[in-house]
């Protein structure tokens, strides 16, 4: 069986995002996939090729007033070349957020994310986790502690750095790392045998 590819292109503006970055690598990793992270950025021509030749695309940002932070919607805009010709089309892709709320309309981050996957004619895979935390049993050390379906949500405090991210949300980015190599594993399998 080939090993999927899977490429993980993030902006990270303080470093919360870039750890939940790197946990979901050590998911896709984990899983047995080929992992790419990429700093959109920094992204030269290469990690464009990297992202063409990629079986799967994750993307992360931090949610900052409401939606991805400039510099990923600068790469989503430049991504416009690749739509033109089609070159993620029928990959499967993925996302991930954080901001300093509990919600902090960090859906809408994952939605602009579905929709730029939509775009460029993406098949989307949502987290596949009940929502943890809500019940008086429940704990906030839970996995999807926030409650998203659509991708990994996390919150970071906003006077904390990096080291500050929460483990389950930590644990959360890494269940999605899985998944999308998983899912890549059986979607290069199908195309194979198609």
């Amino acid at each position: 069986m080939t090993t999927p590819v899977v490429s993980i292109a993030y902006h990270s503006g303080f470093g919360h995002t870039a750890v939940l970055a790197e946990a979901v690598r050590e998911g896709a990793a984990r899983a047995g996939a080929t992992v790419h992270l990429v700093k959109v950025d920094e992204i030269t021509e290469e990690q464009w090729a990297l992202l063409d030749a990629s079986d799967a695309i994750v993307f992360g940002s931090p949610t900052y007033m409401g939606t991805a932070s400039g510099a990923f919607h600068a790469f989503a805009e430049a991504s416009s070349k690749r739509w033109f010709t089609r070159a993620w089309a029928d990959k499967l892709a993925a996302g991930f957020t954080n901001s300093g709320s509990k919600s902090g309309d960090k859906l809408h981050t994952l939605q602009f994310f579905s929709v730029l996957a939509a775009q460029h004619g993406m098949h989307w895979v949502s987290l596949n986790l009940l929502p943890g935390w809500n019940a008086s049993t429940a704990s906030e050390n839970d996995l999807n502690r926030l409650g998203f379906f659509l991708g990994a949500a996390a919150q970071s405090n906003n006077d904390q750095g990096p080291e500050g991210v929460h483990k389950a949300d930590i644990a959360t980015a890494e269940h999605l790392g899985t998944r999308i190599a998983e899912q890549a594993k059986i979607f290069v399998a199908g195309r194979a045998a198609a």
